[in-house]
C-alpha cells in the first residue's frame, strides 16, 4: 500500500510539474483527451488519497518501506 501511495503521489507531482512549465499541459488530459471528464476526475482522486495516506508517514514510528527478505 505505501510503495502504491507514493508511486501515485509521484505521479501527482509529475503532472503538476507539467501543469507548472505549460499551463495547457496535462498528463491525464493528454492521456484520456479531455482533463475534465469523469477518468481523469476518478485518478485524480486516487491520488488524493494517496496523498492524504503519505501524510500518516510522518505519524509512524516503523520504518515506512520494509526490506523484504
Amino acid at each position: 500500500m505505501n510503495i502504491t501511495a507514493l508511486i501515485l503521489v509521484i505521479i501527482g507531482a509529475l503532472n503538476w510539474g507539467l501543469v507548472a512549465i505549460s499551463s495547457k499541459a496535462n498528463l491525464l488530459g493528454l492521456i484520456f483527451g479531455d482533463p475534465n471528464g469523469l477518468i481523469p476526475r476518478i485518478i485524480y482522486a486516487i491520488i488524493a488519497l494517496a496523498g492524504l495516506w503519505c501524510i500518516t508517514f510522518f505519524f509512524r514510528r516503523e520504518p515506512i518501506i520494509r526490506e523484504r527478505k
